[in-house]
């Protein structure tokens, strides 16, 4: 089990319709982009609250978002080096700056806040409810097959545990055979990477295979949404925390 698939639960947040969750999404993020620490710190407690209550172990959070936390490393360390301004760090020709230490901290912050609300949101709900969702907010847009793009999302959405198990996998096998202890990262990474591809393809093709046995379309009777005052309710709750936010630097 990963983080980055449904968790079966009757919460607050299970039980709302899925089109006031993702409105709720778009908010919050958008408010993030504009707002400073404090109304990110703000922000930031909406997933955190939401995932603590859950029960998920935060080591397990931690686990399945180790590379990208290792992208904000290397996206504030670039910030902070890059950066013009008061210096407060020198050493050789390498310059750390006050303004690179906050613009580094904003944008992973901000960054951050996206994908715990991702999580959030996939944590949450099915996958079936957020391809029909998505169906739903694209069909008045022209041009646009919503039915075919809400498949597709739903498909990525899906596969992303498919993902690191298989990646996973992998890893484990190559430790099995001590590639690990082999000094050239190009040979590491090439010994990894080929097999973990190899692997995603075969059952990417798998996937289309049974899709196209079960005569699968994305032309399908959806289920259909329900709405209350308690959907409404989580927009206001949205609104709450996004209106003093956005009023933070």
């Amino acid at each position: 089990m990963t983080v980055f698939e449904f968790q079966p639960g009757n919460s607050f947040l299970h039980c709302r319709d899925v089109r006031f969750k993702f409105v709720c999404f778009a908010m919050v993020t958008i408010v993030g982009l504009a707002t400073g620490f404090q109304g990110l710190c703000l922000l930031l407690t909406i997933p955190v609250i939401f995932l603590l209550k859950q029960r998920i172990p935060v080591m397990m959070i931690v686990r399945d978002l180790r590379f990208f936390l290792l992208l904000l490393v290397f996206v504030f360390s670039a910030r902070v080096l890059s950066t013009p301004g008061d210096i407060l760090i020198t050493y050789k020709n390498i310059e750390m700056t006050r303004q690179g230490v906050v613009m580094g901290g904003l944008v992973c912050m901000r960054l951050l806040l996206t994908v715990l609300m991702c999580l959030t949101l996939i944590v949450s709900t099915k996958v079936s409810r957020i391809r029909e969702a998505v169906a739903w907010f694209l069909a008045p847009v022209p041009f646009i097959p919503e039915k075919r793009t809400a498949t597709m999302i739903g498909l990525l959405v899906r596969f992303l545990p498919v993902i690191l198990a298989q990646a996973k996998i992998t890893s484990d096998a190559q430790r099995a055979r001590c590639i690990e202890n082999r000094k050239n990262p190009v040979f590491r990474l090439t010994a990894f990477s080929i097999p973990f591809m190899k692997r995603i393809f075969y059952t990417a093709d798998a996937l289309a295979v049974a899709m196209e046995s079960r005569c699968y379309s994305e032309n399908r009777t959806d289920a259909g949404f329900s709405s209350g005052p308690k959907d409404w309710g989580i927009v206001v709750l949205a609104i709450c925390f996004c209106f003093p936010a956005a009023y933070m630097c």
